[in-house]
């Protein structure tokens, strides 16, 4: 007497879990990195208890170092480079906010130049940016 047997199916690797767990490091990964919002160089923004505005779609990021030196991205500009940055955009200088992000140390005075040279390019919306003061 003989009895039927079922043909063997080969083995194989299901691959399903070894692509769930690749996305999931993927997704660690994506939400533990930190960013960086100053480019290159290090700026410590004074504290103050202002309220939070909101941020405008169109915004120039001006960064004034301690030691006087302008940056705009990582790049680093003098102060007729600035009045040229804030000519390429002038025809949107009514919609654009010109952000500046300076050093509590840098000085008074080229703070206030700076804001000068974007209020007589026609901008009206100047911003200095603030870290919040801990209670």
């Amino acid at each position: 007497m003989s009895f039927l047997r079922k043909p063997e199916d080969e083995p194989r690797i299901d691959l399903t879990p070894m692509v769930d767990v690749v996305f999931l490091l993927l997704i660690f990964f994506m939400i533990s990195t930190t960013f960086v919002e100053s480019p290159g160089i290090s700026i410590k923004l004074p504290e103050s208890s202002a309220q939070t505005i909101d941020r405008e779609p169109k915004e120039i990021k001006v960064y004034l170092s301690r030691e006087g030196d302008i940056y705009y991205g990582e790049r680093k500009i003098t102060l007729d480079d600035f009045r040229g940055l804030l000519a390429e955009h002038q025809s949107e200088a009514e919609r654009t906010t010109v952000l500046l992000l300076a050093d509590q140390e840098s000085r008074h005075g080229k703070v206030v130049t700076l804001m000068d040279l974007a209020r007589d390019a026609g901008y009206v919306k100047l911003a200095i940016a603030t870290e919040q003061r801990k209670k």
